[in-house]
């Protein structure tokens, strides 16, 4: 159904603002009646969750401050490294350009709830066939065109509330990039430190082992040793040096990877990380708090929220689509033989009326775009149950390993001593002809075995600590500047186009 008038008249040009200005305040006015909306509101998820981790004793709720968790191992390379991932990353740059990706759609939504307005003009020459035709006619033309749809049912509006939630789970998104970002420097920097202390250990112990190869073929050759004892200290010796390129294959490939993690190419910290340097271990115990508090600190279940927010807004979108629509169209334009006419006096016309538009048949086509957007719903909510789960999930078993990994470190600790309170004695009695020579080998390789063990049981340590961070949503808290593009064009005016 359309009404429309139509209007043929000679008028000055302030006429025509006049009636334009008219036809503006006609449709303000009646989009000013469009103010119901379609599909469900959202009000929130309600989450069920625990009153307390199951790996925390019962009279302990206090919660860590979680900002700059990472200073906890008071390593000023690690707080560099950190820092500097943070500004280089790449999937940080992702997730802004995200970030500025959804803000975006989100202006468009928005400008879907105002009239559009184009101008056009023409100029026209024609000439009528025949001997007295004349000289040629010139036709001027200009104009404009309005059109409004009318968000009577609100679609347009829970367009625009889906591109919000799309914002903010663009925002999520970013915090949750960092967070991971973040851990992974950390981990990778604790495999680095951590490799550099099992490779050093590595070459005193061998180091050791020879003196003890150099001291037994010194007694085989003086007849106070046998031949079998030399080849055995030898195999052990050589064994135990035969761990060390591997051990240096896995600290070149942490520095490749912090290089990478920094946005840089893989051996860009080479020269920087060269110098080994302590382990790093944390000096402060983190306190997890209570289950509910994932719900706000864990930055992937904001966003998943967030997007159930937006599932639940789209079937609002698609819910309007079964309602009729109306669509307010006007446009009013001035002709004239000569153009400066335009400007003093001119044919003028105009035209504006509605458009109703029914959805009458369609095939089942609307109705399951309904049915599809209340299944994705369905999805979001489900996966947001899912990551609380899997969130809770990932405390617990950081509890329970940094704790069991204190007490594993604590008894090898005592074992380390043992067996270097062991090695002293057995080579004291073997080279007073107490006890054989195979007492000085197991003593040698057990003391080894221990201490390799205590160092990666700290690396340990510290490695699920920052899992623990991880998993009650430590991240990097400070402002990221979100609106700066990564390619910046010049010359995107009209230009003369160059051949490729």
């Amino acid at each position: 159904m359309r009404i429309e008038r139509v209007s043929l008249e000679a008028t000055p040009a302030e006429g025509l603002a006049k009636r334009l200005l008219g036809l503006f305040s006609g449709l303000l006015s009646i989009g000013c009646l469009a103010s119901c909306s379609v599909g469900p509101d959202y009000i929130g998820a309600s989450l069920t969750v625990p009153n307390q981790f199951a790996e925390v004793p019962r009279s302990t709720a206090a919660r860590s401050d979680l900002s700059h968790w990472w200073k906890t191992f008071r390593d000023p390379t690690l707080d560099r490294l950190i820092d500097e991932a943070v500004a280089g990353n790449l999937d940080v740059a992702a997730a802004t350009a995200r970030i500025r990706e959804a803000r975006a759609t989100r202006r468009a939504a928005v400008g879907g709830l105002f009239p559009v307005l184009n101008g056009d003009a023409s100029a026209i020459e024609t000439k009528l066939p025949g001997e007295n035709a004349g000289t040629p006619k010139w036709l001027f033309q200009a104009g404009f065109d309005a059109s409004w749809e009318l968000d009577l049912f609100g679609g347009q509006r829970r367009t625009v509330e889906a591109a919000t939630y799309g914002v903010q789970a663009a925002d999520a998104d970013l915090r949750a990039t960092l967070l991971t970002l973040i851990g992974d420097v950390g981990t990778n920097h604790i495999e680095l430190r951590g490799t550099e202390a099992r490779i050093a250990l590595a070459r005193r112990t061998a180091a050791s082992q020879r003196q003890t190869v150099a001291l037994t073929k010194s007694l085989f050759e003086a007849g106070s040793s046998s031949e079998l004892d030399l080849a055995n200290a030898t195999a052990l010796a050589t064994s135990t040096e035969a761990v060390v390129p591997q051990l240096v294959q896995t600290r070149a490939q942490a520095i490749h990877r912090l290089g990478i993690l920094l946005g840089r190419e893989p051996g860009a910290l080479l020269a920087w990380l060269d110098r080994s340097a302590p382990l790093p271990l944390p000096h402060d115990r983190l306190r997890p708090g209570l289950p509910a508090d994932l719900l706000s600190r864990r930055p992937d279940i904001a966003m998943a929220e967030r997007q159930l927010a937006q599932a639940t807004a789209k079937i609002g979108v698609a819910d309007a689509a079964l309602y009729p629509s109306v669509n307010l169209t006007g446009s009013i334009a001035s002709s004239a033989s000569r153009i400066g006419e335009l400007g003093r006096g001119s044919t003028i016309g105009w035209s504006w009326g509605p458009t109703l538009t029914v959805p009458i048949f369609s095939g089942g086509t609307l109705v399951a775009a309904t049915d599809v957007a209340g299944a994705q719903r369905d999805e979001a909510r489900l996966a947001l149950q899912s990551l609380v789960l899997t969130a809770m999930e990932d405390v617990e078993n950081a509890l329970v390993l940094l704790s069991q990994e204190r007490t594993r470190g604590a008894a090898l600790d005592k074992a380390a001593d043992a067996y270097r309170n062991a090695d002293r004695l057995s080579k004291k009695l073997w080279q007073a002809g107490s006890v054989p020579f195979l007492n000085v080998l197991d003593a040698e390789r057990s003391l080894y075995s221990a201490d390799d063990a205590l160092i990666q049981s700290r690396m340990s340590i510290s490695t699920d600590a920052i899992a623990l961070a991880k998993a009650l949503g430590g991240g990097w808290d400070d402002p990221i500047v979100v609106d700066r593009p990564l390619v910046v064009d010049n010359n995107t005016g009209p230009h003369l186009a160059v051949a490729q």
